[in-house]
């Protein structure tokens, strides 16, 4: 099975998670962080991974260690998961509205990290959650993942929208880019033979 299991303890955070590639999308969240919360279990029923993530951390800072801190734990929680990559559908892309919002997210899952994040906000802030912290979340989760994850809003109005259309976006694309292709059971899904560097 493709599965993980993930605890990373820092003066900052503590954080346990698990996950498995081939589940149904049933999630257990618990951040301390609403948002971050409703953003995950989006992220875990759209892209059908099973995600339990128990999380605390100095919320009396602010929410940007906690965000940052699960980013990196879920990406090497995937990454783990995938193991060497064989069978994998690798490339994938989405096409995500979102009410008034059009997100388009495309990943190779190559090993090798990148983001690119062309999204703006309108407001600084969704409720009490720093709208600059979904692009922290998305640079944690590729570096962690070695993913190169391309996310770029379209067009949008409400920062709420916006954040949803990206991790459902993300889901969508995870969701098509672990799939294993029956086509290339047990092949490397690259010309090198390998992927990771």
């Amino acid at each position: 099975m493709r599965t993980a299991h993930i605890v990373r303890e820092t003066k900052e955070t503590s954080i346990s998670l698990s996950l498995n590639l081939d589940g149904t999308g049933k999630s257990e969240i618990s951040t301390g962080i609403g948002f971050l919360d409703h953003m995950l279990d989006a992220l875990a029923r759209h892209s059908r991974i099973d995600l339990t993530v128990k999380a605390t951390g100095d919320l009396h800072v602010d929410h940007h260690h906690t965000t940052e801190d699960v980013g990196i734990v879920l990406g090497q929680g995937v990454k783990r998961a995938l193991g060497d990559m064989r069978g994998i559908t690798r490339y994938a892309d989405c096409l995500l509205p979102m009410d008034e919002t059009l997100t388009r997210v495309a990943i190779d899952i190559s090993g090798r990290p990148f983001l690119v994040f062309r999204t703006t906000f309108p407001t600084q802030k969704i409720g009490t959650f720093d709208t600059e912290l979904v692009r922290e979340f998305f640079q944690a989760f590729a570096m962690n993942a070695g993913i190169t994850l391309h996310v770029e809003t379209l067009y949008g109005d409400n920062s709420h929208h916006i954040s949803e259309s990206c991790f459902k976006g993300l889901a969508r694309a995870l969701r098509a880019g672990v799939a294993l292709d029956a086509a290339a059971a047990g092949e490397i899904p690259s010309t090198k033979g390998a992927l990771g560097g």
